[in-house]
């Protein structure tokens, strides 16, 4: 898939846990986690918006597109 989630690296760089953004933003963890690891298939934008808003950065931090060369 050519888009890669960095949520993880963002979360480091913040030195936040999945469990404490998932409940800042009123996302299940399991959803939030899903997210991180790359399974879903689509992002509203309002999570995303609340994903940014929490840890201060744009979704350029947090998406990332990677031309695959099949």
């Amino acid at each position: 898939m050519p888009i890669i989630i960095r949520l993880d690296r963002v979360l480091a760089d913040k030195k936040m846990k999945l469990n404490d953004l998932a409940d800042q933003i009123g996302i299940s963890n399991v959803n939030l986690s899903n997210l991180k690891t790359g399974k879903v298939k689509a992002i509203r934008f309002s999570t995303l918006e609340a994903i940014c808003e929490t840890l201060d950065c744009q979704p350029g931090d947090i998406l990332e597109y990677v031309h695959d060369e099949e």
